[in-house]
C-alpha cells in the first residue's frame, strides 16, 4: 500500500516568491493588439491604457532617485516619459517580458535627465561616472554599525578606484548646481557674499598699456606739441591755462590737442592691426598651401 508523506504544518499556505516587479500588470493582450493595429486612434488608445496600467511601477522607479537635488514630481514626469517610450518601442515578438524592456528604458531616461538638465556647468562624463561610483560606495559603507564616515582609502577599496579618482568623484557629489553669488560665506560676517570676493577690472592697467604704446611716438612730435600734451595730461592744466602758458589762443590749443590725439590713436590702431595680421600669417606658415601669385 502506497503511503504519502505527511504535509508539514503551514505547507498549504506557502506562496510563490513575488516577482521583483510586483506591481507589474498583465498587459500581454493589449500589446498583441497594439502590434497588429496600424497607427490611428485605436492604437493610441491602447497605448495610453497600457501606460496608465504601468504608471505605478514607473513612479516606484522614480522614487529610487529621490534626495538627489530634484523634486519627486519632476522625477515622476521623467519616468512617465520613459514609460511612454518603452510602450511605443516594445515588440512582444522578441520573446522578452515588457518589464525587462521597460525598466532599463525608464531608468535610463531618469539618468539622462540628471546628466543633461541638473548640472549647472558642463561636467565630463568620466567625472559623472566617478561621482556615481563614489556615491554608491559611500552608501554601502554607511550601512556599517559604527557612525564613522568612510575615508578616501576605504572608498577607493570599495569602488575599485584610485584615491585621486575618489577625490574627483567626491568633489562632484554636490556639483549639480553652482553656488549663487548672493550666498553668504560662513564665518565671514553678516551680508558678506561670494560676490564680494570677486575682483573688479583695474583701470590703471589699461592706462599703463596705453602709455607704453604712446611713449615712442611722443618723441616724433614737435617741442610745442610735446609741451602742450605734458601740461594737459600730466599737469592737468586747462586749455585756457595752457594758452596763457605757451602764448597762443585757447582755440589753437584745442586744435593741437585734437590733431595730436587723433594722429596718435590712428597710429596705434594701425600698428595693432598690422601686428595681428603678422601673427596670423605666421600661424598659417607650414600648412602646405601655395602663396597667392
Amino acid at each position: 500500500m502506497r503511503t504519502t508523506a505527511p504535509r508539514r504544518p503551514g505547507a498549504h499556505r506557502r506562496r510563490r516568491r513575488p516577482h521583483p516587479h510586483h506591481d507589474a500588470p498583465d498587459t500581454r493582450r493589449q500589446f498583441e493588439r497594439i502590434v497588429a493595429l496600424p497607427d490611428g486612434p485605436e492604437r493610441e488608445r491602447l497605448c495610453q491604457e497600457v501606460v496608465r496600467a504601468w504608471l505605478p511601477m514607473a513612479d516606484r522607479l522614480a522614487r529610487n532617485f529621490r534626495d538627489r537635488g530634484e523634486s519627486q514630481e519632476d522625477l515622476a514626469q521623467v519616468a512617465a516619459l520613459g514609460l511612454v517610450k518603452a510602450v511605443r518601442g516594445y515588440d512582444p515578438g522578441r520573446g522578452c517580458a515588457f518589464e525587462s524592456y521597460a525598466v532599463p528604458t525608464i531608468v535610463g531616461e531618469v539618468k539622462r535627465h540628471f546628466r543633461d538638465h541638473l548640472w549647472g556647468v558642463h561636467v565630463p562624463r568620466r567625472t559623472q561616472e566617478l561621482r556615481n561610483r563614489v556615491r554608491a560606495a559611500r552608501h554601502e559603507l554607511d550601512c556599517r554599525v559604527d557612525d564613522r564616515q568612510p575615508g578616501v582609502g576605504e572608498l577607493a577599496e570599495r569602488s575599485g578606484l584610485t584615491p585621486e579618482e575618489v577625490e574627483d568623484g567626491m568633489a562632484a557629489l554636490e556639483s549639480f548646481r553652482p553656488l549663487s553669488l548672493d550666498a553668504e560665506l560662513a564665518g565671514a560676517g553678516d551680508s558678506y557674499t561670494l560676490a564680494d570676493t570677486l575682483g573688479e577690472p583695474e583701470p590703471g592697467y589699461e592706462q599703463v598699456v596705453y602709455r607704453e604704446a604712446v611713449r615712442p611716438r611722443l618723441q616724433e612730435l614737435s617741442d610745442r606739441e610735446q609741451e602742450i600734451l605734458y601740461l594737459r595730461f600730466f599737469r592737468e592744466m586747462t586749455q585756457s591755462e595752457i594758452a596763457r602758458r605757451v602764448g597762443i589762443s585757447q582755440m589753437h590749443v584745442s586744435r593741437i590737442l585734437s590733431r595730436v590725439c587723433e594722429r596718435l590713436h590712428d597710429e596705434i590702431e594701425h600698428a595693432e592691426h598690422a601686428g595681428r595680421a603678422e601673427r596670423a600669417g605666421g600661424a598659417g606658415e607650414g600648412d602646405g598651401r601655395e602663396p597667392p601669385a
